[in-house]
Formats: C-alpha cells, sequence, structure tokens
C-alpha cells in the first residue's frame, strides 16, 4: 500500500510592502467609462465621468458595491497565509495499516488529507473538507457536490458584500430590471436550479458558516433532490457550440500549441484544435529527478521559476538558473547569480528571452532588487539592472514580459527595461500620487495600478503600451476592492476577493472580463468560494494565479472537491464560464472517481488540464475539446508506489507544473534542509514522459 501525505508547511512569507509613488502614466490619458456593455444591463451604481479624476474622491466602479460594510473601514489585508482548511487539521488521517509517508521538500506544503486513501474506522474525521481524494469517514457530513450551495440562497450564490443589490452574475430577482439572467447552476441549462439544502459550516465558508443543520429538513429536501436529479439525469451539462480560436498563451513560454487538426485519443497524430502530440500509449515513466540543493540546516530558500524550450528544461535553483536536458535530465548550461531568486516571469519571448528578480547576496537582509534577463537558449545573463527611490534600491513583487518589455511592479511603483538591451523604458517619479502595484503580461501588458488613501485605495485596471507605458484603456474597480490580480491579459480577466467574502484564502470572489480597447466592463462572474477552487495572490504579486486557464472567450475553472460516486471516492470538474455573457457554457470535464482535476493551459482551442491521482493510481494528462469538452489522454504515469509517492509530493496548488509534446515535468518552488522529509531523499524537479 501506499503511504498518505505529509503535514502542511507554514505559507513563505510575501514581500514587505512600502509606500510610494507610481510611473509616468498622466491621468489625462485614461479613456472614459461612459456605460456599460450593451448586452449588460446597468448596476444601481452612480455614472462614470469621461474619465477618472485621481484628485478627486473615488468612485465606485461597474458592477461593485458602493460604500463598505456597515461599521467597518476597508483594511490593507496581511500577506496570504497558508489555507485556513489545512491549519484546521490537527492529525492526519491514515489509511489502515500504511505507514506515514515522508513531507514534501519545502515550504508551502500542501492540505491534507488527500489521494483517495480509506480512513480507519471510528477514527475522528477533521473539521475541513476532505481533499485530494481522501474518503469521508462513517458518520461524518460529506461536502455537497458540485451545484449544491453551501450556504442558504438562489443558485448558491453568496449574499453580496455591503448589503448591496447583486451585480453581474448574480440571479436577478423576477421582474427587476438591470441584472442578468441567472446562470445556470453547474449545468441545468436555461431552467431554474432545484433548491439544494444548506451544509453544516465550518470556518472560512461564509456567512453561516458553523451553524447547525436541521436534520429533518435535510431528509426532506435530500429526497426531493434524489427525485430531481434521477428526472433530469439527462440534461446535466448542454453542449455548447465552440468559441473562438485565439491561443493563450501558456505559463512555459512560447510553446503552446495553435489550430493543428488531426487524430483523436490513442491514435497517434495531434489532437485536433491543438498542437499537443497523442499518443498510441500514454503509458509514462520517470525520465530524470533533479535532486535538492543542499541549503544551510532551518534554512528554505525561493526557487520559483520554471521554463521549457524547444531542447531544454529551464528551472531555479538556489542561486542559479539551470538548462536541463529534456530527456536525459543532463545540465547543458547555468547562469549563477549572486542570490536567491525571488520571482520569475511567467512568460518569454518568441525566441525564449525572460526576467526575473533576485537578492544581491545570500544574507538574510538582503531584499529582492536586482533584475537580469536570461536568454533560456544560449543559457546567459542578458544584462542586470537596478531602480533606485531616492537613495535606495527598489524591491520588487512582480515581473513578467509582454513584447519584448520586463515589466515590474512594487509598492514604490512600476517600472520597464527593454528586454534586448535594458534600457529603462519608464520608472517611478516623485510627482505620482498613483503608483503600478504589478503587471500582467503575455499578449499583452496590463497595469495594475493603485491612487487614493493607503487604506481606501482605488484600483485601477489598464492596458498599456510596452514601449512607451502609454495608457490606451482603463477600467476602475469600485472603492473598497484593496487588490487583484491579473488572470489572462488577452482577453482581459482581472480576479478579485469583493468585500473579502471568498471565505478561503483564494483571492477569488469574481471574476471581470473587460474590453481591452474600450476599457468597458464585458461581464462580472461570481465564484464563491465554497463552489470554486482557483488561487490568486494578488496581495504583492499580482499575476500570481494557478488552478486557471482563459482561452476561446472563456474562462476555465476547476469546482471545489465532492463525494464521488465510489464508496470512498472524492473528485471534481472543470467547468467554462462564457467571457461575453458571464454565464456557465454548460460544459464540464469530469476528473473521475479520485481524481482531482486542474487546469494548466490552452493548447490552440483545446484545455490542457492536469488530474491528481488517489492512492492507487498515477497522474494523468489530458487534452479537452474545447467544442465538445471531449476528453483525450496524453500522458499517465505510473502507479508503481514510489512513483506515486514522488508525484503526490508535488501539489500542483504549491509547485510548478509544465507540460508540453509529452513530457511533464513538476517542480518546488522553495528548498529547504529536508528536515520534513523523515530521511526520504528530496527532489527539487521531476519530469515523466509518455511513449510515442
Amino acid at each position: 500500500m501506499t503511504q498518505p501525505p505529509p503535514p502542511p508547511p507554514n505559507q513563505p512569507p510575501q514581500q514587505p510592502q512600502q509606500g510610494g509613488f507610481g510611473p509616468p502614466q498622466p491621468p489625462q490619458d485614461t479613456p472614459p467609462q461612459d456605460a456599460v456593455p450593451k448586452d449588460a444591463a446597468p448596476q444601481d451604481a452612480a455614472p462614470q465621468p469621461p474619465a477618472p479624476d485621481l484628485t478627486k474622491a473615488p468612485e465606485p466602479g461597474y458592477g461593485y458595491p458602493q460604500a463598505p460594510r456597515p461599521g467597518q473601514a476597508p483594511q490593507e489585508p496581511q500577506p496570504p497565509q497558508a489555507p485556513a482548511q489545512a491549519a484546521q487539521h490537527s492529525q492526519a488521517p491514515q489509511p489502515p495499516q500504511t505507514p506515514p509517508p515522508p513531507a514534501p521538500s519545502g515550504p508551502p506544503q500542501q492540505p491534507q488529507p488527500g489521494y483517495g486513501y480509506p480512513q480507519a474506522p471510528g477514527q475522528p474525521a477533521p473539521p475541513a473538507a476532505a481533499g485530494y481524494g481522501y474518503p469521508a469517514q462513517p458518520g461524518t457530513p460529506a461536502p455537497s457536490a458540485y451545484g449544491q450551495p453551501q450556504q442558504p440562497g438562489p443558485y448558491g450564490q453568496p449574499t453580496p458584500p455591503y448589503g448591496q443589490q447583486p451585480g453581474y452574475g448574480y440571479p436577478g430577482q423576477p421582474g427587476q430590471p438591470g441584472y442578468p439572467t441567472a446562470p445556470a447552476g453547474y449545468g441545468y441549462p436555461g431552467q431554474p436550479t432545484m433548491p439544494m439544502h444548506p451544509q453544516a459550516g465550518g470556518p472560512g465558508q461564509g456567512p453561516g458558516a458553523g451553524k447547525k443543520f436541521n436534520a429533518q429538513v435535510a431528509i426532506i429536501v435530500g429526497a426531493v433532490v434524489a427525485i430531481a436529479l434521477i428526472i433530469g439525469g439527462g440534461v446535466w451539462y448542454a453542449k455548447s457550440s465552440d468559441g473562438g480560436k485565439k491561443e493563450e498563451a501558456g505559463p512555459a513560454g512560447p510553446t503552446g500549441g495553435g489550430g493543428d487538426t488531426g487524430g483523436t485519443g490513442g491514435t497517434g497524430g495531434t489532437s485536433a484544435g491543438g498542437k499537443e502530440k497523442v499518443p498510441a500509449d500514454p503509458a509514462s515513466d520517470v525520465l530524470f529527478k533533479i535532486p535538492m540543493p543542499v541549503i544551510k540546516k532551518d534554512d528554505s530558500v525561493g526557487v520559483k521559476g520554471s521554463w521549457l524550450t524547444d531542447k531544454a528544461y529551464v528551472k531555479t535553483g538556489v542561486s542559479e538558473i539551470t538548462g536541463y536536458d529534456l530527456d536525459k535530465g543532463t545540465k547543458l548550461w547555468s547562469v549563477p547569480l549572486p542570490g536567491p531568486v525571488c520571482e520569475a516571469s511567467r512568460f518569454a519571448t518568441d525566441d525564449y528571452r525572460t526576467a526575473v528578480t533576485f537578492q544581491a547576496s545570500a544574507a538574510e537582509t538582503a531584499s529582492c532588487d536586482q533584475v537580469a534577463a536570461i536568454d533560456l537558449v544560449a543559457g546567459k545573463q542578458l544584462w542586470k539592472k537596478t531602480v533606485n527611490s531616492g537613495d535606495y534600491p527598489i524591491s520588487f513583487n512582480n515581473v513578467t514580459v509582454s513584447a519584448n518589455t520586463v515589466a515590474l511592479g512594487s509598492t514604490n511603483g512600476g517600472a520597464a527595461f527593454d528586454i534586448d538591451s535594458g534600457k529603462v523604458l519608464w520608472s517611478p517619479k516623485p510627482a505620482d500620487t498613483c503608483y503600478d502595484a504589478g503587471y500582467g503580461g503575455g499578449p499583452k501588458l496590463v497595469a495594475v495600478r493603485k491612487c487614493g488613501a493607503y487604506d481606501n485605495p482605488e484600483l485601477h485596471i489598464q492596458t498599456i503600451d510596452p514601449v512607451s507605458g502609454k495608457v490606451i484603456s482603463e477600467y476602475k474597480l469600485a472603492t473598497g476592492i484593496d487588490y487583484a490580480s491579473v488572470v489572462s491579459s488577452d482577453p482581459l480577466v482581472v480576479a478579485a476577493d469583493v468585500g473579502d467574502s471568498a471565505g478561503d484564502g483564494s483571492g477569488i470572489s469574481d471574476f471581470f472580463s473587460i474590453d481591452n480597447k474600450t476599457g468597458k466592463l464585458r461581464t462580472r462572474i461570481s465564484v464563491p468560494g465554497d463552489q470554486y477552487a482557483a488561487d490568486c495572490e494578488g496581495i504583492t504579486r499580482i499575476e500570481a494565479c494557478t488552478g486557471l486557464a482563459v482561452g476561446n472567450d472563456r474562462i476555465y475553472v476547476p469546482t471545489e472537491e465532492h463525494d464521488g460516486t465510489g464508496e470512498y471516492s472524492r473528485t471534481n470538474e472543470v467547468v467554462a464560464f462564457d467571457l461575453a455573457t458571464g454565464k456557465q457554457t454548460g460544459q464540464r470535464a469530469d476528473a473521475g472517481d479520485g481524481y482531482t482535476i486542474y487546469p494548466l493551459r490552452m493548447d490552440g482551442s483545446n484545455l490542457i488540464a492536469y488530474k491528481r491521482p488517489p492512492y492507487d493510481k498515477g497522474g494523468q494528462v489530458v487534452s479537452i475539446a474545447g467544442g465538445s469538452f471531449k476528453e483525450t489522454k496524453l500522458l499517465e504515469n505510473p502507479a508503481t508506489e514510489a512513483v506515486h509517492d514522488l508525484e503526490t509530493s508535488m501539489s500542483p496548488e504549491y509547485s510548478e507544473v509544465l507540460f508540453s509534446q509529452g513530457r511533464l515535468f513538476m517542480s518546488e518552488v522553495y528548498a529547504d534542509d529536508g528536515s520534513l522529509s523523515s530521511g526520504d531523499p528530496q527532489y527539487l524537479a521531476v519530469a515523466y514522459g509518455a511513449g510515442s
């Protein structure tokens, strides 16, 4: 039998925030926002002026609440901690007759329990919902399946924050103008969802959490629901026609697919709608393992950053960046750095150049004030720079690449360099009253710009020219939203936790689909934290979103885990929301009993997703067709105990996962001294490869 997962470690600390100023975009460059889209009814918010006047008091944006909650002023949140769910687990459930496993190699560790292990009868269950396929114990109320609301309310939607009427994506009341029709809840297309019973609450589950559940009501409503599901079993998710075929650049740089067509699952050739080759046999094996670097006792060092080129897998180590052969794992080149890497761009140019921030030394007092461009093909550093605020260099929280521009954000403001020459394109100005907190890169360059008071800021989402920094379009979020994350720059999608209503530490309660050209809101999509699973770290890391993919003018979001059909089974799904209407498309990709599905990136019009395995199987990578949502298996790892334990030690929530051309790469983002490993070998990265 295999071993259960280790306990979670502490969340790594975020970079300290500093006060300061911003880059040179003048307010007069921002275009007016005078109307919502034609297909979106107006909100109750006050009309927007032709252009934001940053000298005046902040005004509300489209679809957002108008004022803070009564009696509570918005406050600056602290840097994110480890997930609240993980903190509740005082004792990990153990499988029968199974010894404890080694812990992952560094912080942060994944929450437990997981992997589908059965729990010992009579052992008390943890208060939070089990994760990654661990079955719930007999007698423990099971978390609801997708579409069943955790709290009372229509369609499982939480009460909008600040006492405001629902915005875009929330169901409107009958006869109430100004609100779009409620999206079908988890797949009942075009008709109301049967009211579901509320579940027993727990910490971090929103309003009403922790209240006692009425068993008699549960029995009555459960019977009604069962009948409804039997009657409506044939209409779960309507088929949706395929949307646009525009490809979204992935985190591995320019390795994503285009519009190639070819064979379907298991027949060889390429998958229809993408470039990923479909192997005749998806069974994989371990290609190579990169050992964990040796560091000082009780130390932990950041090793964020991994990329793929045509010939190399490139991974950040301790004070170095190294290229490895794709199949053998032998070192091809190494770029030494004077200190640890702090942040790494998700994107690279078409010819595989990217950027990182790092420390000038390994000293504990060193900050992340060094910026370098790296050629991932030649294996060399192109240039190194710093940016000063007065007499001191700025410590950057965010770095990204768009076109030939390296853009960096901080609480002191934003800066940008030409990736070829290192020439400064813009930098903070002392006279600025606003500052660029960070940028989203890739196909376009998007700034998250903060204005106003520190404890009550205005956030402006700006599409900017990557060479001049000139504002092309702007959308202003409502006052009271302190942080936002860029999920995708084209199409432009921003995530925010409105009124801290997500309740799960994910940083996401709503997505905002914004028109890059006009700066107008297309739609707002509500994604309650108790129903959907994804994560954005918008407090300091503007572009650090995981578990999401954007393409075909849709956003693909995983649901929270729920009971599967098996006796000890947990599972989840990926669903799609239309970025024009905000409604679910009716498409659903099931993980399968015991698996947890996790979107990675787009491959042309197809979605590439990783399936975390149950305790007795290996993980999978699948391609999901953009139109039919048909799944094609691209890779399946061995189910042997050694390989399974190695694979599950790197959870996609806390590790970097890349897939391209039949190879899966999983790597850590923190290296430690191995003190939590129980003596088992620890690895910086592992590569798996399928047959041809």
